[in-house]
C-alpha cells in the first residue's frame, strides 16, 4: 500500500483523527463541442470559497454517522440534491498531507481524506447542475458554482491540459489523475501530454503573476491621495 494509504477499515480506526469525504461525479455523454470535439464524460467539480477547484464534500463525523451518509449529507447541502453514496463507490483513504504550518504531528490533529467515485446518468448528472444552482444551500457561499471537466484537447493546448493548470485544493489534482486512469476516462499517453502542456502553461501563468504584480507596485510609488477640501 503506498505511503499514507489507509485502507477503509484502517482510517475508521484511527483514534482521534479528523475524517473528510469528498466525490467524483461522472457520466458518459455522446455530445460533441462545437459538432466536433466529443466531450466523451461529464465530470463535475466545483469552485470553492477560497478560489479553488475541488470535489463536492466536506467533513464528516463517524461516531455519529457513517462516511457515506455524511458524504450523501454534505451533498445535499452544497448540491441541493440527496444523492446515496455507497461503500462501494469508495475508492481509497489517506492521510491529507500535513499543513506547512501546523507544529503538531500527533494522529489527533490528522485528517484523512476519503474519495468516491460515482458513475451517473447523463440526465442525473444535469439534475444535479441544475439543482446546485437554484436549491442548494451553500450556493454563492461555500460554493461558488460548478464546472464540468474538459477532458478533450484543443489546437494549442486548450481544454484539459488549461483546466490541471489551475489551483486545486489539498489533493484534488491527483485525486482527478488518478481516477481518469482508473476508470480508462483518459489514455494514460493522453495524461501524460496533457500534464507535460500544463507544467509549461504554469512557467507562463508565473510570469504573468510577475507582471501583474510589477504594474500594482509602479501604481503604488506613481498614486497620489486625493486632496480634502477645506470646508469654509
Amino acid at each position: 500500500m503506498a505511503s499514507g494509504q489507509l485502507s477503509r477499515a484502517e482510517a475508521l480506526a484511527c483514534s482521534g483523527c479528523r475524517h473528510a469525504c469528498h466525490v467524483m461525479l461522472y457520466c458518459g455523454t455522446k455530445s460533441q463541442l462545437f459538432g466536433r470535439l466529443p466531450i466523451r464524460h461529464i465530470i463535475l467539480m466545483q469552485m470553492r470559497f477560497d478560489g479553488l477547484l475541488g470535489f463536492p464534500g466536506g467533513f464528516v463525523n463517524p461516531s455519529k454517522e457513517t462516511l457515506e451518509a455524511g458524504l450523501s449529507r454534505e451533498l445535499l447541502e452544497e448540491l441541493g440534491v440527496t444523492l446515496p453514496i455507497l461503500v462501494e463507490d469508495h475508492v481509497d483513504s489517506c492521510y491529507a498531507p500535513a499543513s506547512s504550518s501546523s507544529s503538531s504531528s500527533s494522529s489527533s490533529s490528522r485528517l484523512i481524506t476519503h474519495f468516491y467515485v460515482k458513475k451517473m446518468e447523463e440526465e442525473q448528472i444535469r439534475e444535479v447542475e441544475r439543482a446546485a444552482a437554484s436549491t442548494a444551500a451553500d450556493h454563492g457561499q461555500e460554493v461558488l458554482g460548478m464546472v464540468r471537466v474538459p477532458l478533450y484537447t484543443m489546437k494549442g493546448g486548450g481544454g484539459l491540459a488549461s483546466f490541471l493548470s489551475h489551483s486545486f485544493v489539498g489533493s484534488a489534482r491527483s485525486q482527478l489523475a488518478d481516477s481518469l486512469l482508473r476508470f480508462n476516462l483518459v489514455a494514460p499517453e493522453e495524461l501524460n501530454k496533457v500534464l507535460t502542456h500544463s507544467l509549461k502553461m504554469n512557467t507562463h501563468t508565473a510570469d504573468d503573476l510577475q507582471a501583474a504584480l510589477e504594474l500594482t507596485e509602479v501604481k503604488m510609488n506613481t498614486h497620489t491621495p486625493p486632496t480634502t477640501c477645506r470646508r469654509l
